[in-house]
């Protein structure tokens, strides 16, 4: 902005003579208070600088400036009641400001560029990419992540969690695309990876150092809190961010991986290589991959294994759903495998059942089978009850059932008539009904039913009404025989006298 003449001797005058600020006098002529340090500063005139008066904390800064240097990270919170507690009497936000200007700075750190040869490293890690609707299940959204560090080539596949399961997978998916494999891998401290670390001390996961000797390759994690030291995956993930998910439609997890293995293949192959700007990453890749390692003969086994009890139900949990086994393995303790789209139970060496799998929550899924053969254990189970109850209330109708096998009739419809008849007449005409129908020589329940209807005809007496009871009233009237009670006399000693009690 250019200052007319005119407005450059009013900013001096009133800041000379009249002793404004420059703030109110850039409020008062509506123009920017740079614009007023820049007259002051090439009018070449002495500034009269604002009286600086003495603050509060002055008093207290030298055991504030020896406290931070002491403990650099202390709060200013923490600051301000100790000098609370010594009598200073400020404001807590001017305290703060003023502990801001004064807190030491931590010098800055320089890092070295870091360079690698092709085929050493490369650098894995995970990212969250927010959640996914599945049913009713919303489930987070995770992309595995691998980098050569040499030619910067990106494979990414999305899951549906971050389990020891997946990251394998993961890797296997890496290896397998690029038909080999570097000498290291970089991790951060991840449980996956690292269980436990007490400075240079680590104590590994054991599956992943089983995995990494299968495929003889070096697991090498990072320093803690050093993210710098796999900024090449960092930046992947950054990358993949801005230039692949942001905006991206997808119908469901597959279709949203093959959409990622396709981008990495053409737009994030065909990018500048950043080891060296004339090349791209494809033509990087080209001159790193005879050097990587070869894939062992057979690939590592990936399997979700979780042991599990099944209850009264033919059911058993897992990962949100419950799926169907064989009602004879009630009451047990069995064992799930699971790969991304089969559950298998085991009932230890043998298979019991194979499921498609669901990520979606609180399904059944079931195999027909095991219900149906259920439902007829259940049916006979129930026509067992019945021919019991009907032999116990009429005897004879035991003999009935005898010829009626004999004859190969249907045994569960005869106990199930028969029972109804009982229901109906009682058991002392069912008995006479039935030792009729014997002498008759018949087996079937129209012919009992008959015999009951002639006698009733006999009796003058009305027909019965069907009632449904419940099943306490119906076992009221059930004949109990009586129990000897001379066996109670010997549980008393024969030593025992009659006024010993």
């Amino acid at each position: 902005m250019t200052v007319i003449p005119e407005l450059e001797a009013q900013i001096l005058r009133l800041y000379h003579v009249e002793k404004w600020r420059c703030g109110t006098i850039a409020k008062q002529l509506r123009v920017h208070h740079t614009t007023v340090h820049r007259v002051l500063t090439q009018a070449g005139l002495p500034r009269n600088r604002p009286i600086l008066r003495p603050t509060k904390i002055e008093p207290y800064l030298p055991i504030v400036l020896k406290t931070l240097e002491q403990f650099p990270a202390l709060t200013a919170s923490r600051l301000y009641a100790m000098m609370r507690e010594r009598g200073y009497r400020g404001s807590p936000s001017y305290f703060r400001h003023l502990i801001a200007l004064h807190r030491p700075r931590k010098p800055a750190e320089a890092f070295l560029r870091l360079r690698t040869l092709p085929s050493e490293q490369g650098q894995v890690d995970w990212g969250h990419f927010g959640h996914i609707e599945i049913g009713r299940a919303r489930r987070p959204l995770m992309a595995f992540v691998m980098v050569l560090s040499y030619s910067r080539d990106i494979y990414l596949r999305f899951f549906l969690d971050a389990r020891m399961e997946n990251f394998l997978r993961g890797h296997i998916g890496a290896f397998n695309t690029w038909c080999g494999l570097p000498r290291v891998l970089l991790y951060d401290n991840l449980k996956s990876a690292v269980l436990e670390r007490q400075g240079d001390a680590i104590r590994f996961h054991p599956t992943l150092l089983a995995f990494a000797g299968h495929y003889r390759f070096e697991p090498r994690p990072v320093a803690v809190a050093r993210g710098n030291e796999k900024g090449r995956v960092e930046r992947a993930i950054r990358h993949i961010r801005e230039a692949f998910f942001i905006a991206r439609k997808f119908t469901d997890l597959d279709d949203l991986n093959a959409q990622a293995e396709q981008w990495c293949r053409s737009e994030a192959a065909d990018r500048p290589c950043p080891e060296d700007r004339e090349m791209t990453v494809r033509q990087a890749f080209a001159k790193e991959q005879p050097l990587l390692l070869p894939l062992p003969a057979n690939p590592y086994p990936v399997e979700e294994q979780v042991a599990v009890k099944v209850g009264k139900t033919p059911y058993v949990r897992f990962d949100l759903n419950d799926y169907t086994v064989p009602h004879t393995h009630v009451r047990r303790m069995l064992s799930v495998r699971a790969d991304l789209s089969q559950v298998r139970i085991f009932d230890g060496a043998q298979m019991i059942a194979s499921h498609r799998r669901s990520y979606d929550r609180g399904q059944e899924i079931e195999d027909r089978r095991h219900l149906k053969d259920l439902v007829e254990i259940k049916r006979e189970a129930r026509q067992h009850r019945g021919l019991n109850s009907l032999t116990r209330a009429v005897p004879v109708c035991q003999t009935l059932m005898i010829r009626a096998a004999e004859r190969g009739a249907n045994i569960g419809a005869l106990t199930t008539a028969l029972l109804r008849l009982l229901d109906r007449y009682g058991a002392t005409e069912l008995q006479a009904a039935v030792e009729d129908a014997l002498r008759a020589g018949s087996v079937h329940a129209a012919t009992v039913r008959a015999a009951l209807e002639r006698r009733r005809l006999e009796r003058g007496e009305p027909p019965p009404v069907e009632t449904s009871l419940p099943e306490h009233v119906r076992r009221k009237d059930t004949t109990v025989r009586p129990h000897r009670l001379d066996s109670y006399d010997q549980l008393t000693p024969s030593g025992d006298n009659d006024d010993e009690h």
